[in-house]
């Protein structure tokens, strides 16, 4: 049987919903994201008790807040937390190519369709993005169009440029350190 939970924790775009299953990250959703799933979907809520003395279904949530609070504060450029990601076989793929991008870089639709061996995919890469039930930690704000220009984020264009500058910056400065 599958234990799924959810809590809510705050951040510099909002309340974040975060989702997990079986002790998993499975979701992690902003306010008003486009595809966010019925909050019946969640499983129950919990607010606090997330150390070591939790249910394991719900220890990932302690991880998952100390990981975003270190990454907002621009002191954590790659997450390390166990990931339970429902998707097609093709989503996964190119969730997975999404957590190759480096932090503070950019790349097309069209390159990441090339870097999974599906070079005329870019549509398809394009939409399996806007379905990553992980944002920022699956980092699908860092996929933009062939121009450069900032296009389709379930979060909003806002967030999206929001995230890239401040990882630009935070890279930036941790280069000159």
């Amino acid at each position: 049987m599958t234990d799924r939970t959810h809590t809510v924790t705050d951040s510099i775009f909002g309340p974040l919903t975060l989702v997990a299953t079986d002790g998993e990250l499975s979701g992690l959703y902003m306010v008003e994201q486009r595809h966010r799933p019925a909050e019946a979907t969640f499983g129950s809520r919990v607010d606090s008790g997330f150390g070591a003395d939790a249910r394991p279904c719900e220890q990932i949530f302690g991880q998952v807040i100390e990981q975003l609070d270190a990454y907002f504060a621009g002191e954590l450029t790659d997450f390390d937390l166990p990931l339970a990601l429902a998707g097609t076989p093709f989503q996964r793929q190119v969730w997975a190519a999404l957590q190759e991008i480096p932090y503070g870089e950019t790349v097309s639709y069209g390159e990441l369709a090339e870097r999974i061996g599906r070079p005329t995919a870019s549509r398809a890469v394009g939409l399996a993005n806007g379905k990553n039930p992980v944002g920022i930690i699956v980092p699908c704000h860092r996929v933009v169009g062939s121009t450069g220009d900032l296009t389709g984020y379930g979060g909003g264009i806002e967030r999206k440029r929001h995230l890239l500058d401040f990882e630009r910056a935070t890279r930036e400065s941790l280069v000159a350190q």
